[in-house]
């Protein structure tokens, strides 16, 4: 990773996404981080002093070269994916708070916006998340069309910085004593995708995807969940319907979200 873009509005959230970006970026030489915030022409100054006191404060957090960006406008998204595009970033680190719309604020409102945007991978950092050493990572998968739906490039440059144990995970009420014949395939392909990283695979019996997922990432110590949206798949729920959004406003674990 090279560019590492984290808005910020000063709420508690996006200043725990900010120290957790951080400590996760601290010792990964080129990587250059931004702190970004939206703001009107009068405030651009004291954005910036604000800005500048944010990066001297997380040095006591971790070192990581770290430049300050405040800009004017109204749409934070809209702004954010012109800089993400603008500046070929690689991740960009959003907060999220599992409170009422009324409360969140306003980073946490437009993280599952931005990560519509497919612009860019977007690491979510639950408002409760404390940073832990990536060591086990959890990648969820529908084992449909695995090749084509499955992002590689950026799913092995996460791997490749942080050398975790690999855990690959279906959850399907199917599942009984033995795999289907198609299932057995798609594995031997994800197998082959990333066979240098030894992965590990599950397959749950699980009507509840998220509860599947919260399950598994507690039992096996997860520090990071990635997941695929895919517009038809089961997977895509986790940000389209309300009922299943807990995975991402309820976990304490961040969730890295990619696109096909």
């Amino acid at each position: 990773m090279q560019t590492v873009i984290v808005p910020v509005d000063f709420s508690e959230t996006s200043l725990n996404a900010a120290r957790y970006a951080i400590r996760l970026l601290t010792g990964h030489y080129g990587v250059n981080m931004i702190l970004y915030t939206l703001t009107d022409k009068a405030g651009l100054d004291e954005a910036l002093q604000k800005l500048e006191q944010l990066k001297t404060a997380l040095r006591d957090s971790g070192i990581v070269k770290t430049e300050v960006l405040a800009e004017t406008g109204t749409d934070l998204i809209t702004e954010l994916e012109k800089l993400a595009r603008h500046r070929e970033a690689d991740l960009v680190i959003m907060g999220i708070t599992g409170r009422t719309a009324v409360g969140q604020s306003l980073i946490g409102s437009n993280t599952l916006k931005m990560v519509a945007q497919k612009v860019c991978p977007v690491l979510i950092v639950p408002a409760d998340a404390q940073y832990r050493d990536v060591k086990n990572v959890l990648l969820t998968s529908d084992f449909k069309d695995v090749v084509a739906s499955t992002p590689s490039a950026p799913i092995r440059k996460v791997l490749k910085a942080f050398q975790p144990v690999l855990h690959i995970m279906n959850a399907d009420n199917q599942h009984y004593v033995a795999l289907t014949e198609e299932y057995q395939q798609e594995k031997a392909k994800l197998q082959d995708m990333f066979k240098e990283f030894d992965p590990r695979f599950y397959f749950l019996g699980f009507n509840d995807v998220d509860e599947a997922i919260h399950q598994f990432s507690s039992d096996k110590n997860v520090d990071m969940i990635i997941i695929v949206h895919k517009e038809q798949s089961i997977f895509s729920k986790l940000f389209v319907k309300s009922h299943t959004k807990k995975l991402i406003y309820q976990s304490s674990t961040p969730v890295l979200a990619l696109h096909e």
